[in-house]
């Protein structure tokens, strides 16, 4: 393995807290004494073989995970992560939300929303030396950052010769290594079942993030492909993916201090962030988040609340909004008073200390690291200067500028192009541009620019992008009634949210995009040549952040290889394994309370009241007071376990992470953490981090006595 200071890092004696750590595949051998002392029973190193059991069952669905439960494509994830499919076919006439949707048969299963797909990783390969190679090195700022893109894009291409795959290359250590990821990319996903959102989403947002929860977050998909095996778009004649490897349930369920393990592509985590880094987050960007976001809320509220079908068109961003709304509050909850700051501020200054003591490491580190602070410092400040501009644009203006920068990538050779423009992305740009009104409402859209709008334009006029301010029609100091005007007359003279006319840009010249009188058309053409000298500001400082962050990184690595520490990558949406042992947790002041391990359906029957978040099926309350459990119910229970605690590290993408016990079998999905465990995306906190799956059994019980999906639970080897 190339990877020589990952290896450095574990080999050297193991000092990383309990259960904590994302963990690469191929690092696992190297943790082996640690997993079988949690109790893994399967040899740790088959593991690391990513077409072989267990792993070869791993999806992601590309920001949430998922795993294959039959050998005919069926997809099992979070409610949540099919939330957004559900919506999208649902109307007031047949509110699939509210009563929830099961396929009875193949032929009934429903497109998933558009863009959605079901990745299968094969390979990951170390490439950071034909990434950074000795020219590279040597060049910083955009040049440097041309180079490195150059470079990956080849290996791109070099992967994607095998039609209907998926690569890209993947930064670890903040840039300090790459590995390049190839996945079958299946395009083609349907719709297969999700309980009602009383089950699938119960308690709703008073509940996310809390415990004791009695949420049903589970639901499914199915991968199809053309008749020959391929990869394909949706047609009506595709076929069931046939996977060489799929989970199998378990067929006893866990009990408090079992081993677990979480199999996923957990989203970002920042835990090799710089303190001036978590100083900028926590005082600034995340406080204006929840503003931004509350507001936001309480504009779809207003605009859709006498509108049913509006709000179910908006019904998925509300629900991601909300999820990503309490995150945060609780974010800045676990951080007030807290002494992260103080304690990232010692680590390090002990690491420049531990730089500053040798000539040699001072020469290879000191100025790359105080560069870095720097730089990150006009990054930040750039990001609050941009904070209201990013959401003061409309809808489909954001469409027309990805038009109009397409067609001019298209007048360019592929390889030249910048990435997201290239001919192996136009299959989702088309289905993500031909979809978008099924996700629109001008009313809605045109309220949630004006709300922010205001705000954007009454910052100093230095903060302005003149561009925007000209494509608009707007000025600095225009009251809301002019700042309104100006809106209406901009979508009143675009057409781009008919569909049919917003598809044909997909081909259409750049000669076409300047003749045209559309007014978001023309708004995004007047708009290009700043927003192309723009990004390449972005790309200079960028380049020149990823030379001395990369630096930084390897400087910190030596520094806690030293000190005996073993040292893993930050999450980054690639596939990793966490694990840890089902548990509940005291809490409170000297322990003045407790969580215990479990619930159980007596709590839905408890929190049920018929109305809003806590509004129970009456087929599935009746089956709970009638105990139609079967062999459902937990021996020591005596009733159904809903979800339950573990201590496992995990984060935002891993949603719909299979839980798998000692022997690979799955016991559950994983779908949340507790609020005071969250901040664990910047801070592991061993005591206090909880994640909360739902419990196999609680899944099975409510398909069988609840929504009568026999013939899912026979393929999946249950019935």
């Amino acid at each position: 393995m190339k990877q020589a200071l990952i290896s450095l890092a574990i080999l050297i004696s193991f000092s990383a807290r309990a259960d904590e750590g994302m963990w690469m595949p191929q690092q696992l051998p190297h943790i082996a004494k640690q997993l079988k002392t949690a109790g893994l029973k399967l040899d740790p190193s088959t593991l690391t073989r990513l077409t072989e059991f267990p792993m070869g069952a791993i999806v992601s669905l590309g920001g949430c995970s998922a795993s294959f439960v039959s050998p005919q494509g069926l997809v099992i994830t979070n409610h949540h992560c099919v939330y957004n499919s559900v919506a999208v076919n649902a109307t007031p006439q047949r509110d699939l939300l509210a009563d929830g949707f099961l396929a009875k048969t193949m032929a009934d299963e429903l497109p998933a929303a558009p863009g959605s797909r079901v990745f299968v990783t094969e390979e990951v390969a170390d490439v950071s030396t034909r990434v950074i190679t000795p020219d590279v090195a040597t060049l910083t700022g955009k040049a440097r950052l041309d180079a490195m893109e150059k470079n990956q894009k080849t290996l791109v291409a070099e992967c994607e010769k095998d039609a209907g795959y998926r690569c890209t290359v993947a930064s670890f250590y903040g840039g300090l290594e790459f590995y390049r990821i190839k996945q079958l990319e299946i395009r083609d996903v349907r719709l297969v079942h999700a309980p009602p959102v009383g089950i699938g989403k119960f308690g709703g947002d008073t509940d996310n993030w809390m415990w004791p929860r009695h949420t049903g977050d589970y639901g499914f998909y199915r991968a199809y492909v053309s008749k020959d095996g391929k990869a394909a778009d949706y047609a009506k004649d595709n076929v069931p993916y046939r996977p060489k490897l799929w989970l199998r349930i378990a067929k006893d369920g866990v009990k408090e201090g079992d081993f677990v393990m979480a199999l996923g592509y957990p989203g970002r985590t920042n835990r090799h962030r710089l303190p001036s880094e978590v100083a900028f987050t926590f005082d600034w960007n995340y406080p204006a988040f929840v503003k931004a976001s509350g507001e936001t809320l309480a504009v779809i509220e207003r605009e859709t609340k006498n509108d049913p079908a509006a709000r179910l068109k908006y019904a998925g961003q509300i629900a991601s909004v909300n999820n990503y709304y309490k995150n945060r509050k609780g974010m800045i909850a676990n951080y007030e008073g807290s002494d992260i700051l103080a304690r990232k501020t010692a680590e390090h200054n002990a690491l420049k200390a531990w730089v500053d003591a040798d000539p040699q490491r001072k020469a290879a580190f000191g100025a790359d690291i105080e560069a870095a602070e720097k730089l990150i410092a006009r990054r930040d400040a750039d990001s609050r200067r941009e904070f209201f501009l990013g959401y003061s644009m409309p809808r489909f203006l954001n469409s027309a500028r990805t038009l109009y920068r397409l067609a001019n990538e298209r007048t360019k050779p592929d390889v030249e192009r910048k990435s997201g423009y290239q001919e192996r992305d136009l299959p989702r740009l088309t289905s993500v541009i031909g979809g978008q009104d099924r996700t629109y409402d001008e009313k809605v859209d045109k309220a949630l620019v004006l709300n922010f709008l205001k705000q954007y334009n009454a910052q100093p006029v230095d903060q302005h992008d003149a561009a925007f301010d000209s494509a608009l029609g707007i000025r600095p100091g225009m009251s809301e009634t002019e700042l309104k005007t100006a809106l209406d007359r901009i979508y009143a003279g675009s057409h781009l949210q008919d569909k049919d006319q917003r598809m044909a840009w997909l081909t259409k010249t750049p000669q076409d995009f300047r003749a045209s009188n559309d007014s978001f058309i023309k708004a995004a053409v007047a708009m290009y040549d700043a927003d192309m000298k723009h990004e390449a500001e972005e790309d200079e400082l960028a380049g020149s952040i990823q030379k001395t962050y990369a630096s930084y990184m390897k400087a910190k690595i030596a520094y806690l290889n030293s000190k005996g520490k073993a040292v893993y990558p930050d999450a980054n949406s690639t596939l990793r394994v966490t694990y840890g042992n089902v548990k509940g947790r005291d809490y409170g002041a000297d322990g003045t309370g407790s969580w215990t391990a479990f619930t159980t359906v007596k709590g839905v029957v408890a929190k049920h009241t018929g109305e809003g978040e806590f509004n129970a099926p009456a087929r599935q309350l009746a089956a709970i007071r009638a105990k139609d459990f079967g062999r459902w119910a937990d021996p020591k229970l005596n009733t159904v376990p809903v979800d339950f605690l573990a201590t496992l590290d995990i984060t935002g993408g891993n949603s719909g992470s299979a839980a798998l016990n000692a022997r690979g079998e799955l016991v559950g999905l994983a779908f949340d953490v507790t609020l005071d465990s969250i901040i664990s995306d910047w801070d592991f906190n061993p005591p206090a981090t909880r994640d909360i799956l739902v419990d196999i059994r609680y899944i099975l019980w409510n398909m069988e006595k609840v929504d009568h999906a026999d013939s899912l639970l026979k393929e999946m080897g249950v019935l």
